[in-house]
């Protein structure tokens, strides 16, 4: 199935969707690092952005009707930075909302579906007008703004819009669940908010997968048959005692049937520690020690056996300030590129241009290509059936 997809970023989203089964005839990206990422891997011939038709540009500028019914998807992560937690927080007074560039597309190319997805901050209570502005333009994209027209009076229209009993034109059908990556085999707790949309006249059913990854089950596997503690050879005297814990799990009825939750050990127990480099550690691609770390109020690190803190692309301060290894004696480290890397699911034969902070911004804007693929799986079975 053919695709179009929109601020790739590093190519996480992209590489997701790619793997459950579509194809996109046109890649756009504005950063020229991300481009860079995407651009080398292309080099070395790595699927699946091997193929990628790349377009290095600002959206804006894209003209997109060609693509009129040539697509089934449409997807994207518009830049998150007007409503995340560690951004400004203007909305949709930020030049940097790019949602109607999102719609634009979708309006042009009239796609069978869309995925976009954002940072948890756009469902904040002070967003939540935004958020519905936003839900309604991707159910109603036809309904475009007039010049000078207010944001809330267009808003106004859209609600009319979708009150009325009939409508012509099109329409979609639309979704939206913030996400906890974890729950779907990420190791890492990083909180998505996902609209997803199928054409109105495909008549579609569809809901957000059924989450396969869960923390009541990591409990159990590390605190009450210390299962989680075997497969990584951790020695009895070597297990943390947390009483807190311990008594959680021992409220459990019987075993979760979900699997547990991967932790930072799990993604990580057969790369060396960067901090002692040897020959085996430097033929690691992306793979260096990154001097420097220290833990402060809010930023503390990630514990080793538990899923990592949401990586962060670092709009305030040192960018990764808070992507840290927090060891169980205490000390903190930076993770390394590819740590990161593993943390996002990414695969390890994929490079990463640019500085240490450059790529870690990469990384930190990044969608989990695990949570991507599992997401366009499912959204790939109801297309192929559908008429």
């Amino acid at each position: 199935m053919k695709s179009i997809e929109l601020f790739a970023g590093a190519g996480g989203l992209g590489m997701g969707l790619h793997n459950a089964g579509f194809k996109p005839t046109k890649v756009v990206e504005w950063d020229r690092y991300a481009c860079d990422t995407l651009r080398e891997n292309q080099g070395l011939e790595l699927s699946p952005v091997r193929d990628w038709p790349l377009t290095e540009g600002d959206v804006r500028a894209v003209d997109f009707t060609p693509f009129e019914g040539k697509v089934d998807l449409v997807s994207g992560g518009p830049p998150c930075q007007p409503f995340s937690m560690g951004g400004r927080h203007k909305a949709y007074n930020d030049t940097r909302d790019m949602f109607p560039q999102a719609i634009r597309a979708g309006r042009e190319t009239r796609p069978r579906a869309f995925v976009f997805e954002n940072v948890k901050g756009l469902t904040r209570a002070s967003f939540r007008n935004y958020f519905e502005y936003i839900r309604l333009q991707l159910m109603h994209p036809e309904i475009v703004a007039r010049p000078e027209e207010d944001w809330t009076d267009h808003l106004g229209r859209l609600e009319s819009h979708q009150l009325q009993g009939s409508r012509d034109g099109l329409h979609y059908r639309l979704v939206s669940r913030v996400l906890n990556a974890a729950d779907y085999g990420v190791p890492q707790k990083r909180e998505r908010v996902v609209f997803v949309g199928f054409r109105d006249d495909l008549d579609i059913d569809w809901h957000f997968p059924v989450a396969t990854h869960g923390a009541d089950r990591l409990l159990w596997d590390q605190y009450r048959d210390g299962s989680y503690w075997d497969r990584h050879k951790v020695a009895r005297k070597d297990r943390p005692a947390n009483d807190m814990l311990t008594a959680r799990a021992e409220r459990l009825d019987e075993r979760p049937s979900t699997i547990a939750w991967r932790t930072v050990r799990d993604a990580l127990a057969d790369l060396p520690d960067p901090q002692f480099e040897t020959e085996a550690s430097r033929k690691i691609p992306n793979h260096r020690f990154q001097p420097g770390a220290r833990s402060y109020t809010g930023h503390t690190g990630s514990p080793l056996d538990e899923p990592a803190k949401t990586l962060k692309a670092g709009v305030h301060g040192v960018p990764g300030g808070e992507n840290m290894l927090a060891s169980p004696d205490g000390s903190v480290r930076y993770f390394t590129v590819r740590e990161s890397a593993r943390l996002q699911t990414f695969p390890d034969t994929y490079l990463f241009h640019g500085s240490w902070s450059e790529t870690m911004r990469q990384l930190g804007n990044a969608v989990p290509v695990r949570l991507a693929e599992v997401i366009g799986k499912g959204v790939a079975h109801k297309l192929k059936f559908a008429a």
